[in-house]
């Protein structure tokens, strides 16, 4: 049980437990995939289709996540979906062959689907019920608990060669989160501002805005994912960096991204979410095109620091508008979040591999800036509102219009 007087900041760290509980799930298993590899005697064809497997899980996880959500509500679904990814992890140290593996990773996709909405529907009633903003802090936390998998990894690794051992300590680790996480998470989801969503025959059609949403999920993860996956190789073949430089590009994105989503409340209390998100993927697809227009490292750090600057707030702020709409809204746009994260970098490398990495990374650029263009269609009434000093009491949802800015449209 949390000690903590604050009742904001007591949920507060029980969801960011979450965030950790999930980064750190994640980057344990991917650390010893040559482990993995080696034991499973897998090729690497074997090995990207066991990484496939996670993200198609993940992916196609949307109408379980919508049904577990209006059902068993954000709190509890978060707490099951932490422990089965725990359990997962001992399922696969012990896995016998690779047919069992697929099938292990495959469900572990679920379990981040499910977790994912789960824990992005506890930082937005967070701040529904609080009137202050706190997921950029939360997104943080997820990188925060990558780091903590890997320095686990590299210590055990250097104790013992057991993929068993370390994901058993791994394992204790994530159930320890979720029984901390668990007594003081909200007991209550934010509600959708307006009945948005239309019934026919027993099917729920998304309304236009959670399209929107879902696309500049989609386009912000696509630029996210690709920069992860591609800069590295800019930076070797296309910069003309050394071996030792070419790994900084991914590092510049990662550390400015961290930073970014550190002071990113601030930027969205003082700006308001649409406002934090157009300019921010402006930002992000100007300083990658200056970095392939000019050329060489220095430029392409600068780039690079600009991208992970800019977009650090995208997911962040889309996850609060989403969850506004309603729990099925929510897993339809993670869930296209996930897809823009899987297709995003292949993608890329097939029009890397059809003209050059210079135009591939352009994409990235092009990706970037439609973030700004959906954000325009957006609802981010109440924290625009916030912003301008017009906030409405804390929980109290806005309904009918959308303001933007200085413009009002309709949703």
């Amino acid at each position: 049980m949390l000690r903590v007087r604050d009742d904001f900041r007591r949920a507060q760290i029980a969801i960011a437990a979450l965030f950790c509980a999930l980064g750190f799930q994640y980057a344990t298993w991917a650390a010893r995939l040559p482990a993995l590899k080696s034991r499973l005697d897998l090729s690497e064809a074997e090995l990207g289709l066991l990484l496939m497997a996670c993200g198609v899980g993940a992916a196609v996880s949307f109408p379980l996540v919508a049904v577990l959500t209006r059902r068993w509500g954000s709190r509890r679904l978060a707490f099951v979906s932490t422990v089965f990814l725990g359990l997962l992890l001992l399922a696969l140290a012990v896995a016998p062959n690779y047919p069992v593996a697929l099938l292990i990773m495959c469900a572990d996709g679920v379990g981040v689907g499910c977790l994912n909405v789960a824990m992005n529907a506890q930082g937005a009633a967070l701040e529904s019920r609080y009137g202050r903003t706190a997921m950029a802090k939360l997104h943080a936390t997820f990188s925060g608990g990558s780091l903590g998998a890997a320095l686990l990894a590299s210590g055990t690794s250097a104790l013992t060669s057991s993929v068993a051992a370390h994901f058993g300590a791994a394992a204790i680790l994530v159930l320890l989160l979720a029984m901390f996480a668990h007594p003081a998470l909200l007991t209550e989801d934010q509600q959708a501002d307006a009945p948005r969503e239309k019934k026919r025959r027993g099917f729920v059609l998304p309304a236009a805005v959670t399209l929107w949403m879902g696309l500049a999920m989609v386009f912000g993860t696509v630029a996210e994912g690709s920069m992860n996956d591609w800069s590295a190789l800019y930076m070797k073949d296309v910069a003309d960096a050394s071996s030792r430089v070419a790994p900084l590009g991914i590092a510049v994105v990662s550390v400015m991204m961290v930073l970014a989503r550190l002071f990113a409340d601030g930027w969205r209390t003082r700006w308001g979410d649409g406002r934090v998100v157009r300019a921010g993927s402006v930002l992000a697809a100007a300083g990658l095109a200056f970095a392939l227009l000019l050329g060489g490292v220095a430029p392409a750090l600068i780039g690079f620091a600009c991208m992970g600057l800019g977009l650090a707030a995208v997911t962040p702020c889309v996850y609060v508008a989403a969850a506004r709409q309603g729990s099925q809204a929510l897993a339809l746009v993670a869930a296209m979040g996930t897809t823009g994260l899987l297709a995003g970098p292949p993608v890329i490398g097939f029009i890397a591999s059809g003209s050059s990495l210079v135009w591939g990374m352009a994409a990235v650029a092009v990706s970037a800036l439609l973030v700004s263009c959906c954000a325009l269609r957006i609802d981010w009434t109440p924290v625009e509102r916030a912003a301008d000093g017009l906030a409405e009491p804390a929980g109290q949802a806005a309904v009918g219009t959308t303001v933007d800015d200085q413009a009002t449209t309709t949703a």
